[in-house]
């Protein structure tokens, strides 16, 4: 079963070991002699895996496979902000349930469908698929739930992101429009160019 766990980058989950065929009490004997530790609800890691980059992002889309990253965790994600979250932003469709996650701390934005859909990327963190909001769609969110967030982290983030990471403005309008924030993001835009 270690092999198995190391084949699968370290982390598994507990459903992926039983459809292999192994049995519940073999894992229950690794995490006893500490050479597999339980990270979060039915998601084992070897004991001494630490993922390289983004651990957080991975073990949260790890339980939240249908979430996907968003607001100040995807700011950070893509670099466009100098904000540390102290939880993973995750976006589900309104009509979801959210997930129960206890590791890492996690907080739940509920999107209207379209909203949810638009511009979600794939990103392979250590062979692992994370889906994460484009950083124009992450820019639209942001003014979208700029009473949570701050409206400052909004300004700074969408200044960075036509300045340094050439985000064109054309293409944060098209995600404003389909968030409904165009009207507040339009004029902050003109006084940016």
């Amino acid at each position: 079963m270690i092999n198995y766990i190391k084949g699968h980058g370290g982390v598994v989950r507990f459903s992926s070991i039983l459809k292999t065929g192994f049995h519940p009490d073999s894992l229950a004997a690794l995490v006893k002699d500490g050479k597999v530790e339980k990270i979060a609800r039915g998601l084992y890691r070897l004991s001494n895996f630490e993922f390289a980059s983004h651990p957080d992002l991975v073990t949260a889309s790890l339980q939240a496979p249908k979430g996907v990253i968003c607001l100040i965790s995807a700011l950070a994600f893509h670099e466009a902000t100098n904000e540390i979250p102290r939880v993973v932003d995750i976006a589900i469709s309104r009509s979801s349930r959210s997930y129960k996650i206890t590791y890492p701390p996690v907080k739940f934005y509920r999107f209207a469908q379209e909203a949810w859909e638009a511009g979600i990327e794939k990103h392979e963190i250590e062979g692992y698929t994370i889906r994460v909001y484009s950083l124009a769609k992450t820019i639209a969110d942001c003014f979208k739930f700029r009473n949570k967030i701050g409206v400052n982290i909004a300004r700074d983030a969408l200044k960075i992101a036509i300045t340094e990471k050439g985000v064109k403005p054309n293409e944060i309008m098209q995600y404003a429009k389909i968030c409904r924030v165009d009207n507040v993001i339009k004029p902050i835009l003109e006084a940016l160019l």
